[in-house]
């Protein structure tokens, strides 16, 4: 793929304090954009000085929510090399929401060459602080001029990058999660197995919700039954009962195949332990914490990495887990992940993917 490269003549002051970057409020100086349009194809790659895009008020994304995204980060080694974590995962995930949603696939190469070209064009953006990253947001929306609910015939795919700080700056602290019974995430047959925009703002009711009774995050049930686990947030979600890896099956379609997820449980059954993809249902939980068999949960995904969590409200029913503090395989998942994200631990599996 030919990229064309314009470089700013304006550039942004990087920021000073590593410690105060937040997450997605700072944008780098470019942005890769590419074109879509029927008959032509994906067209004029670029990479471009960071700015607004002009859209027609009638952009069909606006109105019919055609438009999906990934998310992923570069990291910055102790030797200054910059690298990424397993981005075919995400280029073969952006197709996958891409056929759902009726979008042109991209091809994987590509996808990991754009990504690759960008954070090279910025690589000085890349902050030096362990924990602290380069998040990366490839996305693609439709943008005909026309009010019609049809597969889109025009889009663009564009990726921009933030600086990030570390997601547990004052510590990997447990988070309280509220079991929703009233409002779901998604259904067998829908695009909960995507990363469509539209799913995120779904989201957004139910974690209000959750908020005004003192929960940060929600434990997400099944479009049908309502009994049947599914993600916790917009994070993927696992449990230990008794000494047991166990995490929702993704058969039904209605849950994110997190590239996180499948790491985690990757590297746990490269080191022997026994990891269960299964319906579990939120009674099984109940009953596995009466026994004293319920050891730990925690949520898994690109921001936080590994998200533990230390409370599960079920109705009137209170689950308090690992006493307050980070269970132990809780820890040395993330302690692994990171590890092998920043360069600092062996990356047996092969996931890393050098930029320079």
């Amino acid at each position: 793929m030919q990229i064309n490269v314009t470089k700013t003549t304006n550039p942004k002051a990087k920021p000073a304090d590593e410690s105060k970057l937040g997450f997605g409020k700072i944008f780098t100086d470019h942005m890769f954009i590419m074109n879509y349009d029927e008959g032509q194809g994906w067209h004029d790659a670029r990479i471009v000085p960071y700015a607004p895009f002009e859209l027609d008020p009638s952009a069909m994304v606006l109105h019919y929510g055609q438009a999906d995204f990934e998310g992923m980060k570069a990291y910055r080694t102790e030797k200054g090399d910059i690298q990424l974590f397993r981005p075919y995962e995400n280029a073969k995930r952006i197709n996958l929401s891409n056929d759902r949603l009726c979008i042109p696939h991209i091809d994987e190469n590509d996808f990991v060459e754009a990504v690759k070209a960008l954070v090279k064009v910025d690589e000085e953006w890349v902050p030096h602080n362990y924990g602290t990253s380069l998040y990366i947001r490839p996305f693609v929306f439709a943008v005909d001029p026309m009010l019609g609910v049809h597969p889109a015939k025009h889009l663009i795919f564009a990726i921009i990058c933030s600086p990030v700080g570390a997601y547990y700056a004052a510590g990997l602290a447990p988070v309280k999660i509220y079991v929703e019974q009233k409002y779901v995430r998604a259904v067998t047959g829908g695009t909960g197995f995507t990363k469509a925009a539209a799913n995120y703002a779904i989201s957004l009711k139910a974690q209000e919700v959750a908020a005004e009774q003192g929960y940060e995050q929600v434990l997400w049930l099944d479009g049908v039954h309502r009994k049947y686990i599914e993600e916790v947030g917009a994070m993927n979600v696992m449990f230990v009962v008794d000494g047991e890896v166990i995490t929702p099956s993704l058969d039904r379609m209605s849950i994110l195949g997190g590239i996180t997820r499948k790491s985690c449980i990757e590297i746990l059954r490269h080191h022997g332990y026994k990891v269960t993809e299964r319906n579990i249902e939120i009674d099984e939980l109940v009953k596995a914490y009466d026994e004293g068999k319920f050891e730990e949960a925690f949520g898994t995904g690109t921001a936080a990495v590994i998200s533990p969590i230390g409370e599960l409200k079920y109705g009137d029913k209170v689950m308090t887990l690992t006493g307050g503090k980070i269970g132990p395989i809780s820890q040395w998942l993330y302690d692994t992940l990171t590890g092998i994200q920043w360069g600092k631990t062996e990356d047996p599996l092969g996931w890393i993917e050098k930029v320079n």
